[in-house]
């Protein structure tokens, strides 16, 4: 009974690490290749999950639904909604930087998690959304070790995908831009296009991380993506990993959620009286571990590494 209980417990915790993953390689192709400091991951983890969710779920006079789709259009479902929100938000914020870009991101991720609240009739609102099935629904493939399967098969797909993209010429021009703007400017190169393109190319893979956590958790609800969980932990998994090195956004998400699920453990044991002082503590414990990564190994487990440049023999 205990194995199977730290079996359930692994297969839980590198679904979720799998999850995590996947929205850390879309916000490095958007910060760890162009520089963008996009605050408003949460949003389009929202909008992936809840798109998902409505295409996929059975009808509910409470909300929107009875699309009844299978698993991968719910998926390619959230992959386009995101797409298309961050063409939009692309398209409004390309031309800002740092700070301005991140007012503007954060600003975006809260009106999105406000309209989620609120929308009964699209969302169920406060109350969520539930019955969300995995794939392979009342079949004898329908296991958690499966959805771990396929979340590790999403996770493998993109990290090649992402990898790809980085040692391509376009992938240059994106670091070109990140380390000089000006020169790469004068080179020619349209840095709002270029910006644009990496925006909504990790729009849209965060978008794909909030389908799969839909339909590995089941239920969504507006608490669910709070910047806390939907944005501040992903960054903290990038940077820890190591910006711009796409196994380390892996690694970073494995190695941070550990830690954020190991608390959980500790504040576990806390004194009731101190229980509600919990949530703080986990939080203060990730501040901690995020310090000392930046004072250790301020380039992260997993440093940048540009590709090498193949010269041809004459």
């Amino acid at each position: 009974m205990e194995l199977s209980g730290i079996a359930s417990y692994l297969i839980s915790f590198l679904t979720f690490a799998g999850v995590y993953a996947v929205l850390a390689l879309g916000l490095n192709m958007q910060w760890g290749f162009t520089g963008q400091f996009n605050i408003g991951i949460a949003g389009f983890f929202a909008v992936g999950a809840y798109t998902s969710a409505i295409l996929t779920t059975p009808s509910s006079p409470a909300y929107l639904g009875g699309f009844g789709m299978p698993f991968l259009v719910g998926l390619a479902g959230a992959v386009i909604a995101s797409t298309l929100l961050g063409l939009v938000v692309g398209l409004i914020t390309a031309r800002l930087r740092t700070d301005y870009l991140a007012i503007a991101s954060i600003g975006i991720a809260e009106m999105v998690r406000l309209f989620v609240k609120n929308e009964d009739w699209l969302t169920n609102g406060v109350r969520g959304i539930a019955g969300i099935e995995r794939p392979f629904a009342d079949t004898v493939l329908d296991s958690p070790f499966v959805y771990l399967v396929i979340v590790a098969l999403f996770v493998a797909g993109v990290y090649f995908l992402v990898e790809r993209a980085y040692a391509s010429p376009w992938g240059r021009v994106l670091r070109a831009i990140r380390e000089n703007e000006p020169a790469t400017a004068a080179a020619g190169k349209s840095i709002a296009g270029f910006r644009l393109q990496a925006f909504v190319l990790g729009s849209a893979i965060m978008g794909l991380g909030g389908g799969l956590y839909a339909h590995f958790f089941g239920f969504l609800s507006p608490e669910a993506f709070m910047p806390l969980y939907g944005t501040f932990l992903v960054w903290v998994m990038l940077i820890a990993g190591g910006s711009g090195n796409n196994r380390g956004a892996i690694l970073g998400a494995v190695l941070v959620w550990g830690v954020w699920s190991g608390t959980e453990l500790l504040t576990g044991l806390l004194p009731t009286e101190h229980a509600t002082q919990g949530a703080a503590l986990r939080v203060l414990l990730i501040g901690v571990l995020l310090q000392v990564i930046l004072v250790t190994r301020p380039e992260g487990v997993f440093p940048e590494k540009p590709p090498k440049l193949i010269t041809r023999k004459r």
